[in-house]
C-alpha cells in the first residue's frame, strides 16, 4: 500500500505542469547556453583576440612554478600555472548570456504586455430584468407562500 501510493505520488507531482515546464526549459537553457558558448568562443574572441595582438584568452596563464625535465626529457612534475585566461573567457560567456537572457525576458515582457492592453475588458454584466420578469419572479413567490 505505501509503495503505490508513493508511486502515485511521485506521478501526479511529475506530471504538474510546472514540472514539465521547468524540464524543458532545463533542455533549451542547456542548448542555448551552448549556442552562445559558441557564439563567443568561435565568433567574438577570435575578432577581440585579434585586435588585442593575435591573443588566444583560454591560452593566457602566469606560469608560477615550470614543469620539471628530467635528463630523459620526459616531465617529472606538471607546471604550477594560474589559468586566468580560461576565467576570462568563462566571464565573457556568461556576460553575453545574461545579457541574452535579459534581452529575451525584455522582449517576452513587452509581448505580455501589449497581449494584456488587446485583452478585451470584462464582459458587461447581464442586462436588468425586465418588467414581465419582474412581474412573473412576484407572481411565483405569492403562489409559493401560499402553498406553505
Amino acid at each position: 500500500m505505501g509503495k503505490s501510493t508513493f508511486l502515485q505520488d511521485f506521478k501526479a507531482f511529475a506530471m504538474k505542469g510546472n514540472v514539465i515546464d521547468m524540464a524543458v526549459g532545463v533542455v533549451i537553457g542547456g542548448a542555448f547556453g551552448k549556442i552562445v558558448s559558441s557564439l563567443v568562443a568561435n565568433v567574438i574572441m577570435p575578432p577581440i583576440g585579434l585586435l588585442v595582438g593575435g591573443v588566444n584568452f583560454t591560452d593566457l596563464k602566469w606560469v608560477m612554478k615550470a614543469a620539471e625535465i628530467g635528463a630523459d626529457g620526459k616531465e617529472i612534475a606538471p607546471a604550477v600555472s594560474l589559468d586566468y585566461g580560461q576565467f576570462l573567457q568563462a566571464t565573457f560567456d556568461f556576460l553575453i548570456i545574461a545579457f541574452s537572457i535579459f534581452l529575451f525576458i525584455r522582449l517576452i515582457t513587452k509581448l505580455t504586455a501589449k497581449k494584456k492592453e488587446e485583452a478585451p475588458a470584462a464582459p458587461p454584466a447581464p442586462p436588468a430584468p425586465t418588467k414581465e420578469e419582474v412581474l412573473l419572479t412576484e407572481i411565483r413567490d405569492l403562489l409559493k407562500e401560499k402553498r406553505d
